[in-house]
């Protein structure tokens, strides 16, 4: 594992919470209305709404993006989580509970990843998907 690796993984509340769904909806709809907000108020027109603009209303704004998004307890299924960041994570998915989740554990997830082959929205022959 990379150092980075374990320093997300030592020290999550870097650049990730522990989240309920209630606080992963809330995320959405206040960015949701801090856009709407600022275009109301003139800031910028809704012409001027981009994925930047979306991506700098975000709690998360500053931090990168997911390339990996783990999810514990079986579910299969984001639950709100990280929508918009995610869009290009890979995701894995392990019937291990989160207070139970280890070092080896992550390693199986990393693991994991590292045999993937990432697109981001390509096709195998490099084509965008229309």
């Amino acid at each position: 594992m990379t150092g980075d690796a374990l320093l997300v993984f030592h020290q999550p509340e870097i650049c990730t919470v522990r989240w309920q769904k209630a606080a992963a909806a809330k995320v959405m709809f206040l960015s949701g209305d801090q856009i709407h907000r600022r275009a109301a108020a003139g800031i910028f027109s809704s012409e001027e709404i981009s994925e930047q603009t979306v991506s700098e209303a975000l709690y998360t704004a500053g931090c990168p993006d997911p390339d990996l998004l783990i999810r514990t307890s079986g579910e299969q299924r984001l639950s709100n989580f990280l929508l918009w960041q995610a869009a290009y994570a890979e995701l894995f998915f392990t019937p291990v509970l989160w207070p139970d989740f280890t070092e080896e554990d992550f390693a199986q997830a990393l693991d994991e990843y590292a045999r993937r082959e990432r697109r981001f929205g390509l096709v195998k022959n490099n084509e965008r998907i229309r």
